[in-house]
């Protein structure tokens, strides 16, 4: 069945590498209004050298590490899509409760959904858009 669900859209040529969205992600998820930058789901992968920035979002858990080595050529630069994947798996540490090890997801920050991370891009970088998808029926 379809429907209209509502996703993070990222426009990598905007994001500046600020992290605003990595703290305000932090601060929506802890309950000490505290900053605690491991517990954001989503983080900012910088390459140094070439200026970049890549928001990654939380996604689903795996288990298993990836056996795929890819890479993805963006605007003429060669990068590891494992940089770039959701999953929490044992390769990547960071999509982890620290101290518990239970995998982090993204939650659009509830129900209805209105992500802090969305809401703190001051370079427009983020956005909630609503795409058709295929859906589980439950029940």
């Amino acid at each position: 069945m379809k429907a209209m669900v509502k996703k993070i859209q990222i426009d990598f040529d905007k994001c500046t590498g600020c992290r605003h969205c990595e703290t305000a992600c932090s601060l929506a998820h802890t309950d000490k209004n505290t900053v605690n930058p491991y517990q954001s789901r989503i983080k900012v992968c910088m390459d140094m050298d070439n200026g970049w920035n890549f928001p990654v979002i939380a996604g689903p858990y795996t288990d298993a590490k990836c056996t795929a080595r890819n890479y993805a050529i963006i605007s003429g630069q060669r990068f590891n899509l494992c940089m770039l994947c959701r999953a929490a798996c044992p390769e990547k540490p960071y999509f982890f409760e620290p101290g518990t090890e239970v995998p982090l997801k993204c939650d659009l920050c509830g129900e209805p959904p209105d992500p802090c991370c969305v809401k703190w891009c001051t370079s427009d970088a983020l956005s909630l858009i609503e795409v058709e998808e295929e859906v589980e029926q439950e029940g």
